[in-house]
């Protein structure tokens, strides 16, 4: 259901356009020689590249909450891995996502729950939302960065890229399922983040809002469905805090620990 306030926000059309085209692109999967078992392949690891690398490794915990600490070059390449998930520049991303920490489910959460699944899924990106102006207050350790600024203005641009390279590679069905399908399914198992771990499962911690740990969301985006524990201990690398709550993301981190590329590692016991 649609509220006043969404309906006085002024309309996105031209994200409402790109989100609609990339839907409209996956479907092309269906046409007969659009599908093989190696573009399925191609799919599920530049899934994980993108949505379990770029989104949840990268953008999220290294850089949003700054969990860890990681070489220079391994955080540029873990951003270029988001940034290829192209759910807007990582400067964005992560202005929006540490504003959601400061309002969670309040009046100033980009996509508050309390306006429901839909907004809260999708919704909230089809307007130009006050947050948007707030993204350089929030961003200020990044966004001067030239790296950063390259890779937020260029997003499209890298995209189209790695396209051609899959085409180069591997034909059209490379480019459906590489690219189209993919990012279809990174976009809605991240918004879920937003969406389902604000509605369902069970709570460990009073968080001051209403995130939840939902164990099928954890599986489908790497460890970010445990998302009660998350927002009750934010700086924590790990999200899966009890020995079932499988965390593949955490399992990642504590590999880059053990070979030297992950140092500073904040746990529940020092980011509280």
């Amino acid at each position: 259901m649609t509220t006043a306030a969404e309906t006085r926000l002024p309309i996105d059309w031209v994200t409402i356009s790109f989100i609609g085209a990339i839907h409209l692109g996956a479907l092309l999967a269906f046409v007969p020689g659009m599908t093989n078992w190696s573009a399925v392949g191609v799919m599920l690891f530049l899934h994980w590249v993108t949505a379990g690398l770029g989104i949840t490794l990268g953008f999220h915990r290294l850089v949003t909450h700054r969990s860890f600490q990681t070489p220079k070059w391994l955080e540029y390449f873990l951003v270029l891995c988001g940034t290829l998930a192209c759910q807007g520049g990582p400067i964005d991303w992560v202005g929006l996502h540490r504003i959601h920490h400061m309002h969670s489910d309040q009046a100033g959460d980009p996509h508050d729950s309390n306006r429901g699944f839909w907004w809260s899924h999708l919704g909230w990106m089809f307007h130009h939302i006050p947050a948007d102006a707030d993204v350089e207050k929030y961003t200020k350790d990044i966004n001067t960065d030239l790296v950063y600024l390259f890779m937020h203005s260029w997003m499209l641009a890298i995209q189209v890229a790695f396209g051609l390279l899959l085409l180069a590679i591997g034909g059209w069905p490379w480019v459906i399922w590489g690219i189209f399908v993919r990012l279809v399914l990174v976009y809605h198992c991240t918004w879920l983040v937003n969406s389902a771990t604000h509605q369902f499962g069970y709570r460990s911690h009073d968080s001051g809002d209403r995130s939840t740990n939902c164990w099928w969301v954890a599986v489908l985006s790497y460890g970010e469905g445990w998302h009660n524990n998350h927002h009750a201990y934010p700086h924590s690398a790990r999200h899966g805090l009890r020995w079932w709550e499988i965390d593949a993301t955490w399992m990642t981190v504590w590999l880059l620990q053990k070979l030297g590329l992950a140092t500073k590692v904040r746990l529940v016991n020092e980011s509280s």
